[in-house]
């Protein structure tokens, strides 16, 4: 498990940074970024390149707080927030739970789970 949760951190990290390359180098090349239709939109990324460029869409200084971090085996879970803004600058709260599949030390899936935050 730890080198599961270590490949999540740094995920999260990178991601905080805007670090494609960071991004890129904790994915699998096959990656899958799946997000379950919600009121917010739905979406699948497939590859890891397709990942990386879904994940730099976020304006910059969104930030991605992670709250809580359990796994067993190769899956890991992340609930958190992120914050960041919309187009016309109003901030914007966002919930996720995070449940990430690993495969040798990579992450190969992610599935977000996401709503609205006040």
């Amino acid at each position: 498990m730890c080198s599961s949760r270590a490949a999540v951190e740094r995920y999260f990290e990178a991601f905080n940074r805007a670090d494609r390359a960071g991004i890129l180098s904790v994915l699998t090349d096959d990656a899958v970024w799946d997000i379950p239709r919600t009121h917010l939109g739905s979406g699948r990324a497939s590859g890891k390149d397709a990942f990386a460029d879904e994940a730099l869409k976020a304006p910059r200084g969104t930030v991605a707080t992670v709250s809580r971090l359990v796994g067993e085996g190769n899956v890991v879970v992340a609930e958190g927030t992120v914050t960041t803004s919309t187009p016309d600058g109003s901030p914007f709260t966002l919930l996720f739970c995070d449940v990430f599949v690993v495969r040798d030390g990579r992450i190969a899936q992610l599935t977000s789970y996401l709503a609205q935050g006040e």
